[in-house]
Order: structure tokens, then C-alpha cells, then sequence
């Protein structure tokens, strides 16, 4: 008899590499690898395939759900390290105004959706469930921008830092719903610590970015991390620290009830070359991209398919009714508000569309909440099947509804260069097409694959 460790080691080998590999035939069938990633997850999970390998017992799915854990943490923390804060605060105003409304438009409607399925629903039920589907996956849109080669610009920019607002709101809006729930104090002071407790956490991430600014341009400072980098006999010992420092906000906000999501892609946003330097800041970062692109984003994504089990959909039909109607409906919502509210920004229409197919994607923190609801009740095993199944689809959808017009946006900023003899400086929004310039050219964005 094959024990649990064997079990776990045998699925995580069949998860990665068949992952690994279904990924790159995708990206040659003109797809991002992510899409042949769950759709692996899908079929070596309960869906399919699992229960006959033995990979479904109890002991590997909890093994499993502490890698995905482990491997989100890594996804944001590296997405993190590629944002500066400058360019955070230049697309401030329009990506808070973009997260707000991909959150609670489609969050308010989806209720009204809820309760038509589920008219015997409660309230704060439907408000829930549609909270889990009005959700933008900041770790899944982090790794699509990498793979159009669009992370370190403008556009991508922008909506990494509207994910962002869009998470900050939904985890507000679920810590007040929770203390509905779990407490009986008045609805004033529920939503009062909800939004206390986001301002407390920016509050503290602000502060912590002054201090290292203000250190960055002090000599001693500068002094202490040379010396330190000469002195410190751990090898790899920034990229150690890095980890530490991840950990260290991401358990603070995961303490402040916002998950741990939240922090580690905040901690990456202060490591800035600045504080760390020019040469660590690089070596760090080439070390988090060759292990969370070479396994962690591999395995999160088959782990995100082999969460899903489409088997108790075929339950009712009132199940496969509810399934189809969420998944056009986060589909469409977020569709029709990212692409609406970026083009009401001045963005072209193709961007416009790229983002409304990005901002559509999934992930962990849904099924991180809804796994809550099912400890605590809230939701039954069809229910978190249904949202979990509902995220998958729209994920698969996403990057393959951007894909077109990606190339589209790329192609008209190399038409355009062509005619003016002008490099891009900025990809995003009106600044997306090449601008006149002065002084030292950049060079041409990476066409995508």
C-alpha cells in the first residue's frame, strides 16, 4: 500500500510536470501557458482523474492547499518586486477609480443575481456569494502581464495597482460581512473597524516607505548596506531577507484580517533597487523569477484546476443553472466595467478591451474566503464548488479574450514608431503609442511570443 508521502510526491511530479509541459504546447498554439496549467489541475483532480490515482485522499489535498499557500506568496511577493512605488502613485487616482468600480459594481449587481437563483438565500448570503465572484486576482493578472510583457509598464501598472484597490475593497467588504456574521454589534461599528483596520495597514506600509526613502538618500545608509552586502557570509543572504520581510507583512495583514495576499505584494513594492540597491535589487529579483516561473506558477495554477471538482455540478440542475449564470455574469460585468471605465480614462479601445478580458480573472482569495465560509457554515460543498468552478472558467477565458488585442496595442505602437521614428516611452492609456522625446531613447517593448 502506497503511503501519504509517496501519495504526495507522486501527485505533486504528475501537477508539475505535466503542468510544465501542457503549458509550453500552449504558448506554441498561440495561448498563455496558464490556460493548459488548470486545465491540468482539472484533469488529474476530483474532476477527472484524481480519484482513480489516489490523489484525492485528505492528506494530499491539505498538503496540496499548504503549497498553494506557499506558492500565491511567491507570485505576489515577485509581482511586488517589479512595481515601483513612483509608478504606483502616477496611476493612483484613475487605478483607484478603475479597482473601486470592478469591485463594487459587479458586487452590488451580482447580489441582486444571487438572489434571483437562490431566492430562499438570506441577505448577507447573497451578499457572499457575490462577493466571491466580484473579485480581480492580483496574483493571476501579475503572471498574464509578465506573459504579454506588459508587467513594467503604463498599462500594466495601472491595473496591477487597480487589482490592488479592488482586493483592499473586497477584503473591507468581507471583514464587515464577517463580523455580521460571527458578532451582533451594530452595523456602523462593523463597517468602522473594517475600514479601519485597511487604513491602519496602508498607514503603516506608508510609513515604513517614507522611512526607507528618507534612509535611501542618507550616505550612513548607504554606507551600512555596502558593507553589509561585504560582510554577511550566508549565501544568498537578500534573497533570505527578502523572504523574511515578505513574511513578516504578510503576516501582519493577514492579522489585520485583509490575507496575507495583501502584504506580500506590498513588501515587494518596498524592496525598491534604492533601498537594497542597484545590483541586489537585480540579483534578488533573477532569483524570485527562476523559481516562481520555473515551479511555483506552474504548480499554483494546476493546483487552482485541481481545486475544482465540476462533478457536484451535475448534482441539479439548479447547480448547473447557478454555474452558468455566474460565469456570464463575472464574465460580462467585469468585461463591460474594466473595459468602460479604462476608455472613459482616454485608453484606446483596444486597450480598453485587454483590460476588461484581464481584469475578469480569478484566484486565490475567492477560494480563500470561501473556504472560511465553509468552516464557518456559511457555505455548503455545491456552493464552494460552484464559485471555485466559476473562477476557473473566467480565468481560462481571460487571457485568451486579451490576447488579440494585446497584439493589436503592439502592433499599433510599432506602426506608429515606424512612421514618427519615435520610440514609446510610456505603454499605457493615451501615452500607449510612441510620444516625442528627448534625451536618451528607450528601447522598443518585447513584442509578445
Amino acid at each position: 500500500m502506497i503511503n501519504a508521502t509517496t501519495e504526495f510526491i507522486i501527485g505533486l511530479f504528475l501537477l508539475v510536470a505535466s503542468a510544465v509541459l501542457v503549458g509550453e504546447i500552449f504558448t506554441h498554439l498561440g495561448q498563455a501557458a496558464l490556460v493548459g496549467q488548470l486545465l491540468v489541475g482539472v484533469l488529474f483532480g476530483p474532476s477527472l482523474l484524481g480519484p482513480a490515482l489516489g490523489l484525492t485522499s485528505t492528506t494530499v489535498t491539505s498538503q496540496f492547499s499548504g503549497l498553494q499557500t506557499l506558492a500565491t506568496f511567491f507570485i505576489l511577493l515577485m509581482a511586488g518586486l517589479g512595481v515601483s512605488p513612483k509608478a504606483l502613485r502616477e496611476t493612483g487616482l484613475p487605478s483607484a477609480v478603475l479597482g473601486m468600480g470592478m469591485f463594487f459594481v459587479p458586487f452590488l449587481f451580482g447580489a441582486v443575481v444571487v438572489h434571483l437563483i437562490y431566492p430562499a438565500f438570506s441577505t448577507l448570503l447573497d451578499l457572499f456569494f457575490a462577493l466571491t465572484i466580484s473579485i480581480t486576482a492580483l496574483p493571476v493578472l501579475g503572471v498574464m502581464l509578465r506573459e504579454f510583457d506588459l508587467i513594467d509598464t503604463k498599462f500594466g501598472i495601472s491595473l496591477l495597482n487597480g487589482s490592488v484597490v479592488n482586493e483592499l475593497c473586497a477584503v473591507t467588504v468581507f471583514a464587515a460581512l464577517l463580523r455580521f456574521q460571527t458578532t451582533s454589534g451594530s452595523a456602523v461599528t462593523n463597517i468602522s473597524l473594517a475600514v479601519g483596520t485597511v487604513l491602519l495597514f496602508l498607514g503603516t506600509i506608508l510609513g515604513l516607505y517614507l522611512l526607507l526613502r528618507w534612509l535611501g538618500d542618507r550616505p550612513g545608509w548607504k554606507s551600512f548596506v555596502k558593507r553589509f552586502r561585504t560582510e554577511w557570509n550566508t549565501r544568498e543572504a537578500g534573497f533570505a531577507l527578502l523572504i523574511v520581510v515578505g513574511l513578516a507583512s504578510a503576516l501582519y495583514s493577514q492579522y489585520l484580517g485583509l490575507t496575507f495576499i495583501v502584504g506580500a505584494f506590498y513588501a515587494g513594492i518596498l524592496i525598491t533597487p534604492e533601498v537594497a540597491g542597484e545590483k541586489v535589487h537585480r540579483s534578488i529579483s533573477g532569483i524570485f523569477d527562476a523559481v516562481t516561473w520555473g515551479f511555483f506558477i506552474p504548480l499554483f495554477f494546476a493546483l487552482v484546476g485541481f481545486d475544482t471538482n465540476f462533478r457536484l455540478l451535475g448534482t441539479s440542475y439548479v447547480a448547473l443553472i447557478a454555474f452558468g449564470t455566474l460565469v456570464i455574469f463575472a464574465v460580462g460585468s467585469k468585461f463591460l466595467i474594466g473595459a468602460s471605465i479604462t476608455r472613459s480614462l482616454g485608453w484606446s479601445g483596444d486597450e480598453s478591451f485587454a483590460a476588461g478580458f484581464l481584469v475578469t480573472s480569478r484566484g486565490a482569495v475567492e477560494l480563500a474566503m470561501a473556504v472560511i465560509l465553509v468552516d464557518l457554515g456559511v457555505f455548503n460543498e455545491t456552493q464552494f464548488t460552484i464559485v471555485a468552478a466559476a473562477g476557473l472558467i473566467t480565468t481560462i477565458i481571460s487571457p485568451i479574450g486579451a490576447r488579440p488585442f494585446v497584439r493589436a496595442m503592439k502592433s499599433a505602437a510599432l506602426r506608429a514608431r515606424r512612421e514618427t521614428r519615435e520610440p514609446p516611452t510610456q505603454w499605457a492609456g493615451t501615452t500607449f503609442l510612441p510620444q516625442k522625446t528627448s534625451g536618451e531613447r528607450p528601447p522598443l517593448p518585447n513584442t509578445p511570443r
